[in-house]
């Protein structure tokens, strides 16, 4: 019965710890976010883009395969599509 009691706390125990975890990583995703945004952004203006203030950038699953990224980048004054290429200058398409 002891032993019932001990699992049962431990269990509850990871439940808890499992949710506090998931609650401080939530603010870490958006993080990883603007730090996309940021990197992507830095590409286009060394390729001659104007991009004043990324926003947010977000893979486009529809479009992309798992060897070619693509991304929606949304900047302060304007949109863009970017498909990184490794080793290659990115393909960027200014959305309207």
């Amino acid at each position: 019965m002891r032993l019932l009691a001990l699992s049962t706390v431990a269990v509850l125990g990871a439940a808890l710890a499992l949710n506090a975890a998931v609650t401080v990583l939530s603010p870490g995703a958006q993080a990883q976010e603007e730090v996309a945004a940021s990197i992507i952004a830095a590409q286009i203006r060394r390729q001659g883009f104007t991009c004043d203030k990324a926003k947010s950038a977000d893979r486009d699953p529809g479009v992309s395969r798992p060897d070619l990224p693509v991304w929606t980048l949304d900047c302060g004054n304007a949109s863009y599509r970017v498909q990184l290429v490794p080793n290659m200058a990115a393909k960027v398409e200014k959305l309207d």
